[in-house]
């Protein structure tokens, strides 16, 4: 009997074996010698302590905005949908939205460092291909400052304004709060000495 099963087993640690060792030889596999490691980003002065989003994060944090903004408004807008096609929110209806839009809890939001660049990562943020390992720092001082800034926006445009941008789609919204010549990501965003 014992015999018998031995075969058996052979054959299945057969395959298994082959699979190690391929995996063996494959660049990443389980045989490659340089180990995987990461650092949490070493932030500034300002990164740690200012209560306002840092200059070189703000596009991130307008794309961010824009995009919470966005998603909120689009749900809100789903649950009126009927048979008759789409409806529009009402005033008081965008407006309670985009006002719990800036007063979430953005803990999806952190700082990560690729490439020796900083950015704001999370939802909405694409910034080009993924590191195979990476650490972000969430909470502290990033969702605040991300409220401030969805609050700042609200003021400075209006939600009149920004639930029409979001009505034309997403790259509308994105346009509004975060292009144009002073906008948080033109090439060259002028940084006055009230900001400093």
């Amino acid at each position: 009997m014992l015999t018998e099963l031995a075969p058996r087993t052979m054959r299945l640690s057969l395959p298994l074996l082959l699979l190690l060792l391929g995996a063996w030889a494959i660049p990443g596999g389980l045989g490659d010698s340089a180990p995987l490691t990461a650092t949490a980003p070493q932030l500034d002065d300002e990164e740690k302590y200012s209560a306002h989003m840092p200059v070189h994060l703000r596009c991130d944090a307008c794309r961010a905005v824009a995009y919470q903004m966005g998603r909120h408004l689009a749900k809100a807008e789903a649950k009126l949908h009927t048979n008759r096609g789409h409806q529009q929110l009402s005033e008081s209806v965008y407006t309670d939205v985009l006002d719990k839009s800036c007063s979430q809890a953005w803990q999806d939001y952190g700082v990560r460092e690729v490439n020796q660049v900083k950015r704001l990562m999370g939802p909405g943020l694409s910034n080009g291909p993924e590191p195979h390992i990476s650490v972000m720092i969430t909470g502290g001082p990033w969702p605040t400052r991300l409220s401030v800034t969805c609050l700042h926006y609200l003021g400075e445009f209006g939600e009149d304004q920004i639930y029409e941008a979001h009505q034309q789609g997403q790259e509308a919204l994105k346009a509004l709060l975060c292009g144009g010549p002073r906008g948080a990501c033109s090439e060259e965003v002028p940084v006055t000495r009230a900001e400093l």
